[in-house]
């Protein structure tokens, strides 16, 4: 995997500095939020902009498509384990 840029570094950093502040300052259920309806559409909007920056230096590194998925979800590829393999007679 080749070293990130400093920009992309930069990026990572700032994302994961505003996903550690959202999760200190988010409160219980119940309890009034501490930041303004307009701070938080502005954090949304940084974090829209980091995450639209990163995919576009991940595609011009060629490592675009990559994508979290669930478990649970069809995958295109299937995994056949090794023990459910048998030898044919012709590869003696």
């Amino acid at each position: 995997m080749p070293e990130l840029s400093q920009e992309q570094q930069i990026l990572v950093a700032m994302r994961k500095t505003l996903a550690a502040i959202i999760k200190d300052v988010t409160p219980p259920a119940g309890m009034k939020h501490p930041l303004s309806n307009d701070t938080i559409q502005d954090v949304r909007q940084c974090l829209a902009l980091i995450s639209a920056r990163e995919k576009e230096l991940a595609e011009a590194d060629g490592r675009g498509g990559e994508r979290p998925y669930y478990a649970d979800e069809p995958q295109s590829a299937t995994v056949v384990p090794i023990a459910g393999l048998k030898r044919s007679r012709s590869d003696d």
